[in-house]
């Protein structure tokens, strides 16, 4: 059973169609990448998940029964615009914000305590937000997202303002969060990130969903046939007639070859041609690629 599923949520904004009828299940226990870009839709589409407002028609549905006020006890949302209080104290606020999420005072200050703990900061108890790095308020702001164990978190943009140390950080909790059962939607620009963390990718452009599935499928869905192929020695040019080369650089060969030809038969081409070869791989491309293809080309 799917942890989200949205059928035709549609959202305007006065004359703005914001959302327009977005269709998509999240498995339940994911990395969901939802991409897009600025302005195609994502945040009136997280703003809907979360509760935050509602879709003006369609379902939405959150762990198997249609969203509701309550559905936010179980949801963390970490927004790209963060949204700690500056002059409060950071353990105040954390067990503040619990407390929102349905915690007692009790469970809200065990878990401070316990991701204090886990990220050795327990000496940012009692600083106050405007005294911490830009840093050090992504790893506060994190935790604050968390702390209620939800069931569904989404982060926006997460890596936003962090070094590499606690980017990374921060990457380890989410797959171990994921581990323990948690859903994550994953949104971000940054396509090499989606491509090393995510599962499943939505794409939503001007308010729609144009591309679904999981990533490995995606890139093979969009896949053009290119093959790299490392060799030794030399190759005349004779030996490439026939052959479609897209590059021929350092002693490798960047072929496309036909929907109907198998690569087998490049490689037997060669090898009978007296060519060593030491490295064949099919060259699938990347999602930056893709998700460029798609925006600038719907019909494609």
């Amino acid at each position: 059973m799917p942890i989200l599923s949205l059928n035709k949520v549609t959202k305007s904004y006065q004359s703005k169609l914001a959302v327009n009828e977005v269709t998509f299940d999240m498995p339940e226990g994911t990395i969901f990448g939802m991409l897009g870009p600025n302005g195609a839709g994502k945040t009136s589409l997280i703003r809907i998940i979360t509760t935050i407002t509602k879709a003006d028609s369609g379902s939405v549905f959150f762990d198997g029964s249609p969203i509701n006020s309550k559905s936010a006890e179980k949801i963390g949302y970490m927004p790209e615009e963060r949204g700690l209080y500056k002059k409060m104290k950071v353990g105040e606020q954390l067990i503040y914000l619990a407390q929102l999420r349905g915690m007692t005072d009790k469970e809200a200050k065990n878990a401070v305590k316990y991701w204090f703990e886990k990220f050795d900061i327990a000496d940012w108890n009692n600083k106050k937000v405007e005294e911490l790095s830009k840093g050090m308020s992504q790893k506060v702001q994190f935790i604050a997202t968390v702390l209620h164990n939800p069931k569904l978190l989404i982060l926006d943009e997460p890596f936003s303002g962090l070094d590499p140390v606690n980017a990374n950080l921060i990457k380890d909790e989410i797959y171990e969060l994921q581990q323990k059962g948690t859903s994550i939607i994953f949104s971000t620009h940054r396509m090499e990130q989606v491509e090393e963390i995510c599962d499943n990718i939505v794409l939503i452009n001007q308010g729609q969903n144009v591309l679904e599935g999981g990533v490995k499928e995606v890139k093979e869905q969009y896949k053009e046939h290119v093959f790299e192929i490392g060799y030794n020695g030399a190759i005349s040019s004779t030996v490439l007639e026939n052959i479609t080369v897209v590059k021929h650089q350092d002693q490798k060969l960047l072929v496309k070859l036909e929907d109907a030809k198998n690569p087998n038969q490049i490689l037997s081409h060669l090898i009978n041609n007296g060519v060593q070869l030491h490295s064949f791989q099919e060259i699938l491309p990347t999602l930056n690629d893709i998700f460029i293809k798609v925006v600038t080309n719907p019909n494609v």
